[in-house]
């Protein structure tokens, strides 16, 4: 069995930072590591963006620097979660092997000067990543500093060039076998597109006008694929030198280019990158959606954040910082949604280069600055925090359904639906949710779903065969499912299915016929029985088995059923309002025996429960008093509260029996 996050914790919550000390004078570096004991700080990441000072020549290196690095770290002790350096090659990869950089869909070149110019197909880039992270890992493997391994950095590379082509046709034959089932998968009668030869199969470049949509969706797929090829070879390498050490590397949140459940199977623990926008009124929502994901990928036990910001992030059109206190508030809102590490990009915020306007645990400001004080208390708190907390569970009742594979075939170009992406309907589901103060789960739509009480699936355009008899054996075995529209659509080949829609989900949900879509413009309602309907709109005609209907009022579709009911199977054919939808999804979780957190919760306050304590956050400006019956004591502050508990602008509680 592979190691995991305790291996590291030990019983700790992990707290600290990429650590970037080749950007800083040699005496800066002491001066980090005494501003980090005093900060609370355990853990730094170090190499994510090293190779060109660790290689600055190929195959000669310079690790004196880093041997320095670590040594100082594990003389005041800090761990290190060391970095393979291949997001970023070197200018003299790509100068001696041109070969070794990526091609966008219009047979452009992508240059070094920036980061991630690395193709995942080159095999002289496989060649020389391998290679540094061997020379890495057989360094480094004894080093008492060394605890975990950090791969890469965001895989996100696309590359359209001639090499991936090359390796896109064989992972096609290996999916498919024959041309023949190739081009039925792909439906290539249509336009004239049937293959004689897989040497006429290019990746999904340019085209005069609308691409097929299933390549489209074999290349994301490859793709994905390609990328964790590249994870884990390095990650192989590795662990033959450390076999205790657990390894990781870090996800974008809610990221588009990968597969992110086939991923997580391959890392011993789960780390995201996470940036809500502090200027967003749901920012806290897009956080806790994150951590929830992050946690289910994680199989439900502890996960990392890998990355956040203390304040601004240098991206945004309006870059604001964090307010005072909503540093503290977002990073305690991840512990209380699993997280044992909470850690940031970065710890000394870069004075040149391109991120020089993002955020730092030591700001431009030093350790006399806001955002350094605020660090401090933050690592005091997670020090009091982790004897209690350290490797325990969230426990949710409901679980949404989430596959990238569905939202990739989502995303074609030629689709009615464009306006209501998967992205904008699942957020919505999970605010209502969220909102309603039940946990969630996400689970992936083949997944094991009977220890769920209510199963919701937002939006899956795409379901294979295995998911939809999945989704009927739930619902068979007493659970509660709730699908909203467009889902069930396709097959695994992004072939509209009879119907509009698989037939037995059609008999799950009493739908007789699905005759049209009818897609709502922006602004455009869609009026209901006791609601407004926004984004999308259907015109179904229910059967005789459905128990209950809710009807579309006024319009084309007057009297039609907006949402159905059939037994312990619902289907929602609109996005209600977010008000409407938070009630509706209350009660059919009510009726399934799921109750939230807490009963009486103010508008701002999230409640969530982790082992035997209860977090209680205040997300808005103002403090709040929170009705919790029987006694508790605050760990954070000692006091016991009995009845009630207040909270500050932006506070946190957390409370234990």
């Amino acid at each position: 069995m592979n190691p995991d996050l305790a291996a590291v914790t030990r019983g700790r919550l992990l707290y600290g930072g990429d650590y970037n000390p080749e950007q800083w004078p040699e005496e800066t570096w002491h001066e980090d590591v005494r501003l980090m004991r005093r900060a609370g700080v355990n853990s730094v990441t170090v190499g994510v963006f090293s190779w060109a000072r660790l290689e600055p020549r190929p195959g000669e290196y310079d690790f004196g620097w880093l041997d320095r690095v670590l040594d100082l770290l594990h003389e005041h002790g800090i761990g290190v979660v060391l970095a393979t350096p291949t997001a970023s090659p070197p200018p003299w990869l790509g100068r001696l092997h041109p070969d070794t950089l990526p091609v966008d869909e219009d047979g452009r070149t992508e240059h070094w000067g920036g980061r991630q110019h690395f193709s995942h197909s080159s095999a002289v880039y496989r060649r020389h990543a391998a290679a540094i992270t061997e020379a890495l890992a057989g360094r480094y493997a004894g080093h008492p500093a060394l605890t975990m391994w950090h791969i890469n950095n965001e895989y996100c590379t696309y590359d359209h060039g001639d090499e991936a082509a090359a390796r896109f046709r064989a992972w096609l034959r290996e999916r498919y076998g024959t041309l023949d089932a190739l081009n039925t998968a792909w439906g290539t009668a249509f336009w004239s597109q049937t293959y004689g030869d897989w040497a006429e199969i290019l990746p999904a470049r340019r085209t005069h006008y609308l691409k097929n949509p299933a390549q489209v969706l074999d290349f994301r797929r490859f793709t994905s694929d390609m990328l964790l090829e590249c994870f884990t070879a390095e990650r192989d390498i590795v662990r033959r030198h450390t076999p205790h050490l657990p390894v990781t590397t870090n996800f974008m949140p809610l990221f588009f280019g990968q597969d992110g459940w086939r991923w997580a199977e391959e890392e011993d623990v789960v780390s995201v990158d996470l940036y809500p926008d502090p200027g967003d009124p749901l920012g806290a929502q897009e956080g806790a959606l994150v951590q929830d994901l992050t946690r289910s990928q994680a199989r439900g036990g502890p996960w990392m954040v890998m990355e956040q910001a203390t304040g601004a992030v240098g991206w945004r059109a309006v870059d604001r910082p964090k307010p005072r206190g909503l540093n503290r508030l977002w990073s305690l809102q991840a512990v209380a949604r699993g997280a044992d590490a909470v850690c940031f990009f970065q710890w000394r915020q870069s004075r040149q280069g391109a991120e020089k306007f993002h955020s730092g645990m030591v700001g431009h400001a030093g350790a006399d600055g806001r955002v350094f004080q605020e660090a401090e208390r933050l690592g005091a708190e997670l020090g009091t925090l982790a004897p209690h907390v350290a490797g325990t569970r969230v426990t949710a009742d409901v679980a949404v359904l989430h596959d990238w594979h569905a939202w990739w075939a989502g995303t074609q170009e030629a689709r009615p639906f464009a306006h209501a992406d998967l992205p904008v309907v699942l957020r919505a589901w999970h605010r209502a949710l969220w909102e309603a103060r039940l946990t969630t789960d996400f689970a992936h739509p083949e997944h094991g779903l009977s220890r769920y009480r209510m199963v919701v699936v937002p939006q899956l355009y795409l379901l294979t065969d295995t998911a939809i008899d999945n989704l009927l054996a739930y619902v068979r075995g007493g659970g509660t499912l709730v699908c909203g529209f467009l889902t069930g659509v396709a097959d695994a080949d992004d072939r509209v299915r009879p119907g509009a829609m698989d037939a037995r989900l059609r008999e799950l949900f009493g739908i007789r016929t699905v005759h049209e879509w009818w897609p709502l413009a922006d602004g455009e309602r869609a009026g209901c029985d006791g609601f407004e309907g926004t984004l999308w709109s259907e015109e179904l005609e229910a059967d005789s088995t459905a128990d209950e209907t809710v009807p579309y009022k006024g319009g084309e579709l007057d009297g039609l059923p907006a949402v159905l009911n059939k037994g312990r199977a619902w289907y929602v054919s609109t996005l209600p309002e977010p008000e409407a939808l938070r009630g509706l999804l209350a009660g059919i979780a009510a009726d399934a025996g799921v109750r939230p957190v807490l009963d009486r919760v103010p508008p701002a306050v999230e409640a969530v429960r982790r082992g035997d304590l209860l977090f209680l956050l205040n997300h808005g400006r103002d403090p709040v008093t929170v009705e919790v019956p029987g006694t508790h004591r605050d760990v954070l502050t000692g006091e016991t509260l009995t009845g009630r508990a207040g909270l500050e602008r932006y506070g946190v509680r957390v409370l234990a029996p």
